[in-house]
């Protein structure tokens, strides 16, 4: 049976609870005059609060709870983490056995964690499959994803960029190691070369002033080592097969450079100077000259 309420007692109602609050107001009053109310909305307690450990009651409500659910409305299990078998197969003990787990280690707490999970599936397959309970899903099953493609998207987008920006950075620092490292290469070449042509100088200066008659600073001498080798020798080019080529079938003319310098030999021996082949002027015959005007008169005289 249906009771419908009229606006005349949904009034009457709302005056009664108006009375009640009105009445509640007086009481508060009331009590705030004798001083058993404080000022503020916020009640300050002095003493802290204590939190209840009831293991006992917590306890016999798990108990309570395993009673009233099966198993497969709980899947509750407590694992140990499963067995590293590449490690165990080396012989060795893994950190998760032998329970030497650092807490602040991200790394060690995420690998536990995961090996404590690896261990509940294997246990716990097997007695889903004992109680008949599908554990894969259909070929068919279809589940929405909790987050949509275009989300997806720019995550996918932001990752890439992130690696890109890291590339580009390991680019740079690679490339400012190989700028330093060149420079260090370049310095120590322009220090080698300026220290070999300050010996270069030196010697010269030496066999300028005749403390020295040794020519071995030309021929790279200086370079030898402490047993002896001359190391442009060790590394002087293999000619090409192109080159023999041209060298059997065009000859090889010797050394070139320094083949005209003059020695102290060929200074002292004069035995080949000739006055008539000096400067220049071996094998000159004087031009015959056309006889003067009063030469060629006289001559013409004396025929006649």
């Amino acid at each position: 049976m249906n009771t419908y309420v009229s606006d005349e007692d949904s009034q009457l109602a709302m005056e009664s609870e108006d009375d009640d609050n009105e009445l509640s107001d007086v009481e508060l009053q009331d009590a705030f005059a004798k001083g058993l109310l404080k000022p503020g909305l916020n009640i300050v307690e002095n003493q802290p609060k204590r939190p209840a450990n009831n293991a006992d009651g917590l306890k016999q409500c798990l108990a309570d709870f395993r009673k009233s659910l099966p198993w497969v409305e709980r899947l509750d299990l407590t694992n140990k983490p499963a067995v590293d078998i590449a490690v165990q197969a080396e012989g060795k003990v893994s950190t998760q056995d032998s329970g030497d787990i650092n807490a602040d280690d991200d790394f060690q707490r995420e690998m536990h964690f995961y090996c404590q999970a690896q261990a509940t599936v294997l246990d716990a397959l097997p007695r889903l499959q004992k109680l008949k309970i599908p554990t894969k899903r259909p070929d068919d099953y279809f589940a929405e994803m909790a987050k949509t493609d275009q989300h997806m998207q720019k995550i996918r987008q932001k990752l890439i960029m992130k690696q890109a920006a890291m590339e580009k950075s390991e680019k740079a620092k690679k490339l400012r190691e190989q700028r330093k490292f060149g420079k260090k290469v370049q310095t120590e070449v322009i220090q080698k070369r300026q220290k070999e042509k300050k010996a270069m100088m030196s010697a010269v200066k030496k066999y300028q002033k005749g403390m020295t008659d040794k020519l071995d600073f030309l021929d790279g001498d200086q370079e030898k080592g402490k047993k002896g080798v001359n190391k442009t020798a060790v590394h002087k080019k293999i000619p090409s097969a192109k080159r023999k080529y041209k060298d059997q079938k065009f000859g090889f003319g010797g050394k070139k450079r320094g083949s005209k310098w003059n020695t102290r030999e060929s200074h002292d021996d004069v035995s080949g100077f000739r006055a008539s082949m000096a400067h220049g002027k071996a094998g000159k015959q004087k031009p015959n000259k056309r006889p003067g005007k009063n030469a060629r008169r006289k001559m013409k005289n004396r025929s006649s």
